[in-house]
């Protein structure tokens, strides 16, 4: 997992093909105003979901974790913290389904961190994540980069 804010994108722009334009795409002026779906980046390989959620529970939520995709997670306004443990070990709660590149966990998260509105969280496939974690309504833009 990586946290860090947005004027620090340019420092995870090689980190893996796809983040330079999954940056550029964060750092467009309107993203604020985007409506709630999702845009194409680069074809299935980059793409992002604008979504508005209601935060919960730390109990309310499940750790998750996906095998064909990294995850960049930025907060654009509200209040996020969000779960993280190294998805190794842990006991699985639903099986991974291929089409939706997600799996669920069983257990609690080993540590969770505020993510402030400008930041992001980088998640890895081997990276157990538990978003939305907070109170009150969370704006924000998922950026899945395909590993491959």
């Amino acid at each position: 997992m990586i946290l860090d804010t947005l004027t620090n994108a340019a420092k995870y722009a090689n980190f893996k093909h796809g983040m330079s334009e999954a940056f550029g795409f964060l750092n467009q002026p309107e993203l604020a105003d985007l409506p709630e779906g999702q845009y194409e980046i680069i074809g299935d390989r980059v793409f992002a979901i604008v979504a508005h959620e209601i935060g919960r529970n730390a109990s309310d939520g499940k750790l998750e974790a996906h095998r064909r995709y990294v995850d960049i997670q930025y907060v654009v306004s509200g209040n996020e913290s969000m779960g993280w443990s190294p998805h190794e070990g842990l006991s699985i709660a639903t099986k991974y389904d291929s089409e939706k590149d997600v799996e669920f966990f069983k257990g609690e998260s080993q540590s969770v961190v505020h993510v402030p509105p400008g930041s992001f969280a980088i998640f890895l496939p081997s990276d157990a994540h538990m978003p939305l974690i907070g109170n009150g309504p969370i704006h924000k833009v998922i950026i899945k980069v395909a590993v491959r």
